[in-house]
């Protein structure tokens, strides 16, 4: 959120090709401070000590606001809220579907006084089986 507020006040051509003097030269005066002492006697609201949070560098009204609101989006609606949804959220596996299913089969079989399960879950009569001649020369692997 950060970078994208950082982006939108950054010149067209500064954001295609980064501008390498601005970086590299760092000017250092070393003159006496008279002319800001001035500077800060005419414009008695600007804080002295202020440093930015990194959306504004050079107004701090917009600078704490961009910050409240990145803050906002991003805790507020994508964690409290995020973090509600997806707790909320439909069943998509379907785990509670099949557990209640259960339920009410058991719920079924027991009123019909029939076993929990069944042994014979297919008819034996349904079932055709080889003779014991045919499967007695048979390896077996189980």
């Amino acid at each position: 959120m950060a970078g994208l507020i950082k982006l939108r006040h950054m010149p067209l051509m500064q954001r295609c090709v980064w501008n390498h003097l601005n970086v590299v030269s760092r000017n250092i005066s070393t003159s006496k401070k008279n002319s800001d002492a001035a500077a800060v006697a005419s414009n008695p609201k600007e804080d002295k000590n202020w440093v930015s949070y990194g959306f504004d560098y050079n107004n701090k009204e917009e600078d704490t606001n961009m910050h409240h609101a990145s803050f906002f989006f991003s805790v507020t609606l994508c964690l409290v809220f995020g973090g509600f949804a997806w707790a909320y959220a439909p069943d998509t596996h379907l785990r509670d579907w099949a557990q209640r299913e259960a339920f009410l089969e058991l719920r079924r079989r027991e009123q019909a006084g029939l076993p929990p399960i069944d042994p014979n879950y297919i008819d034996p009569k349904l079932i055709n089986l080889p003779k014991d001649e045919e499967i007695c020369n048979l390896e077996t692997i189980i």
